[in-house]
């Protein structure tokens, strides 16, 4: 029991001075984390903006305010037809002078 756990440790000791301390630079290029698939800062085409910065281009619109933009307006274009086409809302004090 006591041989494993000293071969352990001694492995060990060796995987961790064989990272600390590379001989040559082909061996510190190999120890480099690569980013893989997080490419949140490679912008691929133009970059995009606020709306309120461009507002008569929304294809350079950021896509969470196209949403937002896109939402509004179709709520504006239903509440105001809905208020054109009932007539609003009318008092009934008003009808009766």
């Amino acid at each position: 029991m006591a041989s494993s756990w000293a071969a352990a440790a001694a492995r060990q000791t060796a995987t961790i001075t064989r990272l600390s301390s590379p001989k040559s630079a082909a061996q510190a290029a190999t120890l480099i984390q690569r980013r893989g698939l997080a490419g949140a800062a490679d912008h691929h085409g133009p970059l995009k903006v606020n709306f309120w910065q461009d507002p008569m281009s929304p294809s350079k619109w950021k896509e969470e305010h196209f949403v937002i933009v896109s939402l509004s307006g179709w709520g504006l274009l239903l509440f105001g037809g809905y208020k054109f086409f009932t007539g609003g809302k009318k008092n009934k004090e008003e009808e009766g002078k």
